[in-house]
């Protein structure tokens, strides 16, 4: 039954994820170091005959790595796949279709605290409601015990936070145009959300998927909420440095020119690979958000076409009456440019990857 003894530090690792996850106390695993160090005994045999675990216990932490592995019926859960807030997102097969998919499992803190839990399975529902080629999508919510957990779409890909954090370590940026079908993939998505009567509030390269084959997948609706509601940016609705100013200041209603602000930052961030407003101190991020005029020479300084200044200028205009009134005019507009690139003499390739080599300045 035991584990190998010649495997300690293995035994030693899980023995503080046990600790770790409150399933031994620190005491209780302190009484067992001693003979696993010396070989007089191996964890699993001490787990039984020392602190009176039951077998079928022991095997189930060795199976789930100290309980870290969710474990539901009907289920083969497979790897972990992301870890968030306040849920860890696994790879898993439904044992009787064979099918994969994406369990989304609530962490227990999460699921004890009213609003979380009610967020949790309001968005679930959403999900499962909703159908759009550019929208993840759900297949319910359930419980096993005390743990909740929503059945998603796996989705096989990169967020773009995700592809920009590799970017920066290779000195690369992502391609104007790859950067304005992405955007045109989201704002297609947010139209879709705007026609449903939602307002999603919390768009960011985060919550944006890119798949192998070209895909993009808005994947969190958290934050979502219906049209005209309202809720101040210090009781964390939205990321911050994602926030238009109206909702910067606090109290601003759910507005579809917010999101495009926030989709405006986005896009500036994809092809310059920064924020176009940086701080430490998100009160100084949302000072400047209100107070600060966009500035960014690189805009003017790597050969990107008018149009994109002109996108991103306007979608992120301080006044909401001056940005894009719609996602429809958004679409149309970067539509068009897209589709017109080809015919335009621009001054560099427009043919390339996902991501480019930076020029060095």
């Amino acid at each position: 039954m035991g584990s190998p003894r010649n495997d300690i530090q293995a035994d030693l690792r899980l023995l503080a994820k046990l600790v770790h996850r409150k399933e031994l106390t620190q005491e209780e695993a302190g009484t067992l170091v001693p003979a696993m160090q010396s070989g007089e005994s191996d964890l699993d045999a001490l787990l039984v005959d020392q602190l009176g675990k039951e077998p079928a216990w022991v095997a189930r932490m060795r199976r789930t790595d100290g309980g870290e592995i969710p474990e539901f019926p009907g289920f083969d859960v497979r790897s972990r796949l992301g870890v968030g807030g306040t849920a860890t997102v696994w790879r898993a097969k439904e044992k009787k279709t064979g099918r994969e998919m994406a369990l989304k499992v609530l962490r227990p803190e999460s699921a004890a605290k009213p609003s979380d839990l009610k967020a949790f399975v309001e968005e679930t529902r959403l999900l499962a409601r909703l159908e759009h080629p550019n929208l993840l999508k759900g297949m319910g919510v359930a419980k096993y015990g005390k743990t909740v957990f929503s059945k998603l779409e796996l989705v096989e890909g990169q967020t773009l936070l995700e592809i920009l954090d590799g970017m920066a370590a290779e000195d690369d940026a992502m391609p104007e145009e790859d950067a304005l079908r992405i955007v045109l993939e989201t704002a297609r998505a947010l139209a879709y959300l705007e026609s449903e009567g939602i307002v999603h509030r919390d768009i960011k390269p985060g919550n944006i998927m890119y798949t192998a084959n070209g895909r993009v997948v808005l994947i969190d609706l958290g934050f979502a909420a219906e049209s005209g509601a309202t809720g101040k940016s210090d009781s964390g609705v939205g990321t911050v440095a994602y926030l238009s100013p109206e909702q910067a200041r606090g109290g601003a209603s759910a507005d579809s020119r917010s999101d495009i602000y926030s989709l405006g930052v986005s896009l500036f961030q994809l092809v310059i690979g920064r924020l176009p407003f940086e701080s430490s101190d998100d009160r100084e991020v949302l000072r400047m958000q209100v107070m600060e005029s966009l500035s960014s020479p690189e805009l003017k300084g790597r050969g990107f076409t008018p149009h994109l200044s002109y996108f991103i200028e306007k979608m992120m205009a301080k006044e909401a009456n001056h940005r894009y009134q719609s996602w429809t005019e958004l679409i149309e507009d970067v539509a068009g440019q897209i589709e017109g690139r080809a015919s335009l003499d621009f001054s560099r390739p427009q043919k390339r990857p996902v991501v480019r080599r930076r020029r060095k300045r």
